[in-house]
């Protein structure tokens, strides 16, 4: 079966899910397709997209179901599954932006776990948990590469958040630096560090702004054998300044890209902006990385599996630069 003949069956008869999976063949042929152009996080036990319909997704995190908003969800189908009905909390989207929560029988915190790591999750504003999933497939990513080293290796993680990035490289060896310009966010990083058996682990937890602290490492003469950046679609700095994803991502790669130690290891950057296709990731690493050390770049999009469907539902892209 050609891949024309796969589209024209897609085309013609997958107006539903069963009508997909009717054909077995063809949708184990679309769950290959789509795990060799995007990176699945399909390592998860506690955590797992029941389904997604109507601009929402529908989510396990441990024993609690969460429904929130999701604009990649575009599609219209029927919300079969009992979980719809069994929520413990739901974030409404406002039509005149934000949001607010409204819960059911929900903890104000509670812990899941990914392998060896242990984070905290308690719902707050613009419908966060405090954890994007989907991240983790990148964090096994490096996680690999650092293992498979046979060094010590330095990481800085920029945009850091509640720290799964900066987890995920301390366990597997690496000394970290972690920079997010939010104290609340650092805070809850070391909760979630000491929770995963990494309180004493080598990670210095920094408040600051990234763009000003990288500028400083620079002054200081610093180097990193990696780095990971995971920078905000839009946001405003402690005087006011705007950030712009589309006009301040490459500005910022090549500046970052400055901090990399002679022999370095990899160098991640995530993007959840909608349009920055995977290629003009691949553009930007290229230019300001891949004329320095040489190695490869890929990109791709990221995504976490969908239980009720079987299929994939995308949440941003990532770009990969290593040696190898």
């Amino acid at each position: 079966m050609d891949e024309a003949f796969i589209s024209c069956i897609i085309y013609e008869e997958c107006v539903s899910i069963a009508s997909i999976k009717k054909y077995c063949y063809l949708y184990k042929k679309i769950d290959e397709r789509d795990k060799k152009y995007m990176w699945v996080a399909n390592q998860w036990k506690d955590y797992e997209i029941i389904d997604c319909s109507k601009g929402e997704k529908l989510e396990r995190w441990g024993k609690y179901v969460l429904l929130r908003p999701d604009p990649q969800v575009l599609w219209d189908t029927p919300r079969k599954n009992p979980a719809w009905k069994k929520l413990n909390g739901h974030y409404h989207r406002s039509n005149k932006g934000g949001g607010e929560w409204e819960f059911f029988d929900l903890p104000e915190q509670w812990s899941i776990h990914y392998k060896d790591l242990t984070f905290h999750l308690k719902p707050f504003t613009f419908k966060h948990t405090g954890l994007f999933p989907e991240q983790a497939t990148n964090w096994d990513w490096f996680s690999e590469k650092i293992r498979n080293a046979g060094r010590e290796i330095k990481v800085l993680n920029l945009f850091g958040y509640t720290g799964g990035a900066t987890l995920a490289a301390a366990k597997a060896g690496a000394k970290v630096t972690h920079v997010d310009a939010s104290k609340g966010m650092i805070t809850w990083g070391k909760e979630n560090a000491v929770s995963s058996g990494l309180g004493d682990a080598p990670i210095r937890w920094l408040v600051d702004d990234c763009v000003k602290f990288v500028e400083r490492e620079i002054r200081r003469g610093n180097h990193y054998d990696g780095i990971i950046m995971d920078p905000p679609s839009y946001g405003r700095g402690p005087k006011g300044e705007i950030w712009k994803l589309e006009e301040k991502i490459h500005p910022f790669i090549a500046l970052a890209s400055q901090l990399l130690s002679d022999d370095p290891l990899f160098f991640l950057v995530n993007s959840y902006t909608t349009g920055l296709a995977p290629a003009v990731l691949t553009y930007m690493i290229s230019t300001e990385v891949c004329t320095k050390f040489g190695g490869c770049v890929e990109s791709q999009e990221i995504g976490l599996p969908v239980k009720e469907s079987g299929l994939i539902l995308p949440c941003g892209a990532s770009g990969r630069w290593s040696r190898e």
